[in-house]
């Protein structure tokens, strides 16, 4: 036996001098720029760069109009709006960034403000976990999370869920030598942060606190940062394996995410045709000047025409960048990261909004995510009982006195609608079972007396228990519970003589569904009876009472998240510790394993690390359950398919998932999981639940198609504007619009339409939709076609328009009824009004029609959002202040009401003709 003894602890004296000495019990989060520095980190993007290099060009331009060409400071304008909306785009990016950050260090705050119960002072109190110091004496209970690193000084039937940093569930602690396991990862009398007291109890010593414990150095290691290889308490092995991992940097966050990719490729595009537009444009003009038309040759003319020439050129490029595109994806990032957060993801990296919706492979963890977490009775098997057993007979009455007494769990009944386990889980099940009858257990607990204890063993598999029954008086009854195969063969009898085949094939049965079995065995002893000897039951006239399977329950929600996500051409991937057979019915209850799948779809730990990287490579996307799977096994996984050009998403709750959750597109760390795996992810899925990824992925995929559709918006608007341009220069004027103009469409604009396109909300029809090709360019082939032909037809259409109005004089549009043509005689004030609002409307009626580009559904049947419609109006009424009250500043007339009408009116048709010309392909 254990001698028991008196600590006194540390003094309040002692406390502050090991604080100052020793540092506090918290993990020092990792080190962050300045916030001037995240703040310059968005100005990387390179559509960012793009507009900066157009808005120096323009500033360049604006000089040389106000003082080469004297005219009003006005021409500052356009380079003033590109830098706002540059401005605006990165600050939106860091300030949902910087928010949704606060917003996860409150969410890991909590775990260190919770009660400890230490001694101190010789008396036992409480104080927060933040607040333990190097020295302290800690009591662990059942169902505790261990505060610090330490030794044991008491250990009594102590097992500990390493899972969070070694992977193992259930570790024997003692003080014993007898008991030391030499294989461990960490001593059998040592306890280490961040893990789990299962069952039992023990006092242990504080030995390291904060950064310096194992959990503190696993998040060193994350974060890139040196482990000092001097500190004695750390193994060499996790020492070399934390160095190499910091020195290769291999899970930093540098995986670039696909839109990035994509818009890479965009920006390129962009950036290539506005180059070439510019220089078709100065060679088309220098051939005009010198081989066209009689031109001066002094170099003076010659001299001015080419700096028009060049002024022209930058205005294309100018023109042709999308400057809305940054504020449309920061502001659809935003809008989704804030919506996400009601969906049960907390989103700390914006990248990882759209990046879910581009997820090929869902690699995710069994216990908490596909299951409850909650050990749960499936059902019974008590022979010579009923299986209620509600009633007040003698039999009942020792069924459940057994099952209460012969047991090291405890529940916390603070909330007796919901009441959790403290300690071993299975045993837990039982008592929630019994409290889900409406038994008190803690009555029956109380009216009992335990004489003599046998703790749970993994060599013998059972436990045993002698008690002084409240139900037979003056008696004692020896419990026994444990594996069903070893407790039946210690019994005599068999409770309603039940053939020993019926015990087997019930087994069988519910072995092949993963569920864990116990069986009961109970004895009245007489004087004389024989119990328990040198570690052992040897009672020989035991009584086998029946079976109990017990089974993690797997979320309701799940099948049907599991469905969606494969019907959305996902791949899920389950990664757990457990048994091949336990993981595999998972896998068939959550509709992920079928019986078309063969032992090619499962492997275990040991097989799986046995594979060279060329031989994982092959056979990792036929993979469906890795069994028995070690901590670093994960992150092997992801890496293996993303050389196979998957986009990964991984979730996971312990210190030994960080690696994976970093090495991933996107890491999903649980709301409960450990602060080293929240600050390794870029989501938190806050309760937990597998649908909550589905629901990310849509949001995803919801917010990569509103991206596209304001490309397709912004894009168009770019192409009617550049050809107008170009022709423009052709014409001897540098564009029938104005800079000023120019300013509110190509930018202000479009901005707002970024805002309108989105705040659309999430569809679910995009779960019906495979996976994109990372590798896809972001436009597709319909989107071209869309871009280039209405583009093209607003181009002809404003040039019909310019032609027009530059031979005929127009005052207002019903003039058009009856004009006659005649000689070029320029641009009226009145006839450019007109010919930009013709540009205006006709592009706000085309927002509606990108709204329902690719839903093959009318507008009118779309859902649309408050946001959108706030925005139509916003350019709405901006067009008629522009025109009516700000016309001097951009080279405007006021309209006559008539013409207001007319042009509102025939630009609809933009919007018309595209549903009649749906309906009738629907036809």
């Amino acid at each position: 036996m254990q001698k028991k003894q008196h600590y006194t602890g540390l003094t309040d004296k002692e406390v502050l001098e090991s604080r100052a000495k020793y540092g506090v019990n918290v993990l020092t989060p990792p080190e962050k720029d300045p916030l001037w520095k995240q703040f310059l980190e968005k100005f990387k993007d390179p559509l960012i760069i793009i507009l900066m290099i157009a808005g120096v060009l323009s500033i360049g331009i604006s000089f040389y109009e106000y003082f080469g060409l004297h005219e009003g400071g006005a021409v500052f304008f356009e380079p003033i709006g590109i830098f706002v909306a540059i401005l605006l785009a990165t600050g939106l990016a860091f300030y949902f960034e910087l928010k949704a950050d606060k917003e996860f260090t409150i969410l890991n705050q909590v775990n260190d403000d919770e009660p400890v119960e230490v001694i101190r002072n010789g008396n036992a109190t409480k104080v927060p976990k933040r607040d333990i110091v190097v020295g302290d004496i800690v009591v662990l209970s059942a169902g505790a999370e261990i505060p610090a690193d330490g030794v044991l000084l008491e250990s009594v039937s102590l097992n500990v869920d390493e899972s969070t940093l070694t992977g193992e569930p259930l570790c024997h602690k003692s003080v014993f030598e007898d008991d030391f396991d030499k294989d461990a990862t960490y001593p059998t009398n040592s306890v280490k942060k961040g893990t789990k007291v299962m069952e039992g109890h023990g006092i242990f010593r504080v030995t390291e606190v904060g950064d310096n414990t194992e959990n503190g150095k696993i998040l060193l290691s994350v974060l890139g940062k040196k482990v000092d290889s001097n500190d004695t308490n750390l193994d060499e092995r996790k020492i070399e394996a934390a160095q190499k991992l910091a020195e290769k940097n291999e899970i930093s966050s540098s995986v670039k995410t696909p839109l990035n990719e994509q818009l890479d490729g965009l920006s390129d595009l962009i950036t290539k045709l506005s180059y070439g537009f510019a220089v078709f444009v100065i060679i088309g003009r220098l051939i005009a000047y010198f081989f066209i038309g009689d031109n001066s040759l002094e170099w003076a003319h010659i001299t001015a025409y080419v700096l028009q020439t060049l002024m022209i050129a930058v205005t294309l490029i100018v023109v042709a960048v999308p400057e809305g595109l940054p504020m449309a994806v920061t502001l659809s990032l935003a809008y989704s990261m804030r919506r996400m957060l009601k969906t049960n993801n907390l989103v700390r990296k914006m990248h990882a909004c759209e990046t879910m919706g581009a997820t090929t492979v869902i690699c995710t963890d069994k216990t908490g995510t596909l299951t409850q977490n909650q050990m749960s009775v499936n059902d019974i098997k008590f022979y010579g009982l009923n299986s209620q057993m509600l009633g007040a007979d003698k039999k009942s009455g020792i069924i459940k006195e057994g099952i209460v007494l012969n047991s090291t769990a405890t529940l916390d009944l603070k909330n007796p609608s919901r009441p959790s386990v403290l300690g071993n889980p299975t045993e837990g099940a039982l008592l929630l079972w019994l409290h889900n009858m409406g038994i008190n257990y803690m009555k029956l607990k109380d009216a009992a007396e335990v004489v003599e204890e046998l703790p749970f063993s993994t060599e013998r598999k059972y436990m045993a228990t002698v008690v002084k029954s409240a139900f037979i008086q003056g008696k004692n009854i020896l419990y026994v519970k444990g594996a069903p195969e070893i407790v039946r063969s210690l019994c005599k009898h068999v409770d309603g003589d039940v053939s020993d085949d019926t015990i087997t094939r019930q087994l069988t049965e519910y072995q092949n569904k993963a569920m864990r079995t116990l069986g009961f065995a109970y004895q009245v002893l007489e004087d004389g009876d024989k119990t328990i000897e040198n570690g052992k039951v040897v009672a020989e006239n035991l009584t086998f009472l029946g079976i109990v399977a017990i089974a993690d329950p797997v979320r309701k929600d799940v099948p049907a998240a599991v469905k969606e996500c494969i019907n959305a051409g996902i791949d899920i991937k389950i990664v757990t510790g457990d048994t091949p057979g336990t993981a595999k019915e998972i896998g068939r209850q959550i509709g992920l394993w079928t019986v078309k799948d063969g032992d090619e779809a499962i492997i275990t730990g040991p097989e799986f690390a046995a594979l060279s990287d060329s031989e994982l490579d092959k056979k990792v996307l036929g993979l469906k359950i890795i069994a028995r799977a070690r901590p670093m096994d994960k992150k092997r996984l992801v890496e293996s398919l993303q050389r196979n050009s998957q986009v990964v998403a991984v979730t996971g709750d312990g210190t030994n998932d960080a690696p994976a959750l970093k090495a991933a597109h996107v890491g999903l760390s649980m709301g409960d999981g450990t602060s080293v795996a929240k600050e390794a992810s870029d989501i938190t899925i806050i309760d937990n639940s597998f649908s909550s990824i589905g629901r990310a992925v849509m949001w995803g995929r919801s917010l990569y198609q509103n991206i596209q559709r304001f490309l397709l918006f912004q894009l168009t608007v770019n192409v009617a504007a550049c050809f107008i341009v170009l022709v423009g220069a052709f014409m001897g004027t540098e564009s029938p619009l104005t800079v000023t103009q120019m300013l509110w469409v190509n930018l202000i604009m479009d901005t707002f339409g970024a805002m309108a396109l989105a705040s659309l909300p999430p569809s679910r029809s995009v779960m019906r939709d495979k996976p994109r090709d990372r590798k896809a360019f972001i436009l597709t082939k319909p989107m071209m076609k869309d871009i280039l032909g209405v583009g093209g037809f607003f181009f002809l259409l404003l040039v019909i328009f310019l032609y027009i109005f530059q031979h005929t004089e127009i005052t207002q549009m019903t003039d058009l009824l009856h004009c006659q043509l005649g000689e070029a005689n320029g641009l009226s004030p009145y006839e450019q009004t007109l010919l930009f609002s013709i540009f205006v409307w006709t592009h706000l009626w085309y927002m509606f029609n990108t709204r329902s580009f690719e839903t093959g559904k009318s507008f009118f049947q779309l859902k649309m959002s408050k946001e959108f419609f706030t925005i139509v109006a916003i350019i709405f009424i901006g067009q008629i202040i522009i025109v009516e009250v700000l016309f001097d500043l951009f080279n405007c007339t006021p309209m006559k009401f008539l013409d207001w009408i007319i042009i509102v009116v025939l630009s609809s048709f933009v919007l018309w003709i595209r549903e009649l010309w749906h309906f009738i392909v629907r036809r």
